[in-house]
């Protein structure tokens, strides 16, 4: 198997700070070593403020802080980061900001009041959701998305070395572009969303494939993110679908083969593949 070149990012299921061999015994009894992933914590400061601690693979954490900020509303597209420092042997990192951010002063006052800033956090994600015009013009030919399937699948990744994980992929048209990996999906995705933060990378044209559930959370990061086409070979949930609706946002689940069901943003979709060849 061979990664298109297209991937700006690829896994790299080569690494060996990836994986850990363990061995135990199949259902006959008998001896085996197999590759699980390494499960790390990584704990995340903005400025001189902990933030949050993690459980990532560990690999660009960088582009992980930023995109976590991001998608939380910590960090605006109008902050400017000054650095970032990443610890290894401390499991730290620290994203640093020119001025202090608008979050970290909500933070403090919430604090002072009620000992907590998680329901302010919460308010603001949906506050800006609200706001967010996702292109009308997008839209995904059913021939772009089978070959899409076929190219994130037969590339190599360290979920088919080792399992236990999750990809997201930022593509363009039917060109996989950044291919992330992580224990959590909303890890995979904030790396994804980092990337395209210091990297300069604008969502117009994109779309995301996911292997994760479509639940709230991963439809408010893609509609922040500005991305219009959401797919998952997994399923959907209740409030996930409803925040799909109400922004538009192209969500398309149980994809698997030529197979799959969308449930909102329909319009954006055009039929061009015939589907006794895809399954052929």
């Amino acid at each position: 198997m061979v990664a298109p070149a297209s991937l700006l990012v690829r896994p790299n299921p080569a690494d060996p700070k990836l994986t850990h061999a363990v061995d135990g015994i199949d259902q006959a009894g008998n001896a085996v070593c197999i590759s699980v992933p390494v499960e790390r914590p990584l704990t995340l400061f903005l400025n001189k403020r902990e933030i949050v601690t993690m459980m990532t693979i560990s690999d660009y954490p960088d582009c992980l802080a930023v995109g976590y900020l991001l998608n939380q509303n910590m960090l605006r597209p109008g902050d400017e980061i000054t650095g970032i420092d990443y610890d290894d042997d401390l499991e730290v990192v620290v994203v640093r900001t020119a001025t202090e951010t608008n979050f970290e002063d909500k933070l403090r006052k919430k604090t002072l009041t009620s000992g907590c800033a998680q329901g302010t956090a919460f308010g603001d994600l949906l506050e800006r959701f609200e706001r967010i015009t996702l292109d009308p013009k997008a839209i995904l030919r059913t021939s772009w998305f089978y070959s899409l399937s076929r190219a994130i699948n037969l590339t190599p990744s360290l979920y088919l070395e080792a399992g236990a994980i999750h990809g997201c992929v930022l593509c363009e048209r039917d060109v996989p572009l950044i291919y992330m990996e992580d224990v959590g999906r909303h890890n995979a995705i904030d790396k994804i969303a980092g990337y395209m933060f210091l990297n300069g990378i604008r969502p117009e044209g994109k779309l995301l494939y996911t292997t994760g559930r479509l639940t709230s959370e991963m439809v408010i990061k893609i509609v922040r993110m500005e991305i219009p086409i959401l797919i998952s070979r997994n399923g959907f949930t209740a409030w996930g679908v409803d925040l799909a609706r109400q922004a538009n946002l192209t969500l398309i689940g149980r994809a698997k083969g030529s197979r799959f069901t969308a449930l909102s943003g329909i319009e954006r979709i055009v039929f061009d593949s015939d589907m006794a060849e895809t399954d052929a």
